[in-house]
């Protein structure tokens, strides 16, 4: 996995947090994907030896469900990046194999592999890439047998309970839950990079290696794309604070727009 980087910065803003946010992974990242869909629907409403959910239809999202059920759910949606020596999560945002993860997961790597939750494994090419915003997109160059897109969009509310899926410290397909912490959260992140803002935070254990993969609702939709923890104590360490960008935000394509969030 790529280093962590060692910067990290108090977040100043209303509701903002203080702590050093920490990369969970290298990467880079610029979304085009369907932003007004995302929008409209938000508004309505390792070692790799974990095994993995078995691919299934996905039916549409209607009532709150069990956390194994949203695991069953979206498990079969997850991706393991490795880009380089990055060690990320992603998501497959679309029918045709499009993967969403954190730009700064695939950030400068010249060779990136995907392994798909039935095993499949691929090559993946960089279709866009916001930095901005922390997120990016992948196609595959070969898709497992049966294609498990999640559903992306869904209302955030202060106090909802959250899942969060992805492959902290290598270990796939990892499981956590909490709540949303707060909304409109800043955080910094490198000199180069620029502050992320307009984050959803939230308690759900994650760390290096998360970075990419989707924060969940209580109905199994993607509501935002983790990017990061709080870090005060420069260990590297959960601090019970982690970040995530909007889904809207990730799939928005306004270049000029706010930007997405922190790293990890």
């Amino acid at each position: 996995m790529e280093r962590v980087p060692q910067e990290a910065g108090a977040a100043e803003a209303q509701g903002a947090v203080a702590g050093r946010a920490r990369r969970f992974v290298a990467g880079g990242g610029a979304l085009v994907v369907v932003a007004v869909l995302a929008y409209w629907l938000g508004s309505s409403g390792g070692n790799g030896e974990a095994a993995a959910p078995r691919p299934s239809a996905t039916p549409t999202p209607s009532a709150t469900l069990t956390v194994p059920d949203v695991y069953k759910r979206v498990g079969p949606s997850v991706v393991v990046i490795q880009a380089g020596k990055s060690f990320g999560t992603g998501v497959i945002a679309a029918e045709d194999g499009t993967v969403l993860t954190a730009h700064h997961v695939i950030k400068g790597a010249k060779d990136i592999n995907l392994t798909f939750a039935d095993g499949t494994k691929a090559k993946a090419a960089v279709v866009s890439s916001n930095p901005k915003r922390d997120v990016a997109t992948l196609k595959p160059a070969k898709l497992p047998e049966i294609v498990v897109p999640a559903t992306l969009g869904g209302a955030v509310a202060v106090g909802a309970p959250v899942v969060a899926i992805g492959n902290p410290l290598g270990l796939t397909y990892s499981v956590s839950t909490g709540v949303v912490s707060g909304l409109n959260r800043t955080a910094d992140r490198t000199a180069d990079d620029g502050d992320l803002g307009g984050l959803i935070q939230f308690d759900a254990s994650v760390n290096p290696g998360s970075s990419g993969g989707p924060l969940l609702n209580a109905r199994g939709l993607v509501i935002g794309i983790v990017v990061s923890m709080a870090d005060p104590g420069g260990d590297e360490a959960f601090a019970g604070i982690a970040f995530a960008v909007p889904i809207g935000v990730a799939l928005g394509d306004d270049d000029d727009g706010p930007p997405g969030g922190p790293q990890i």
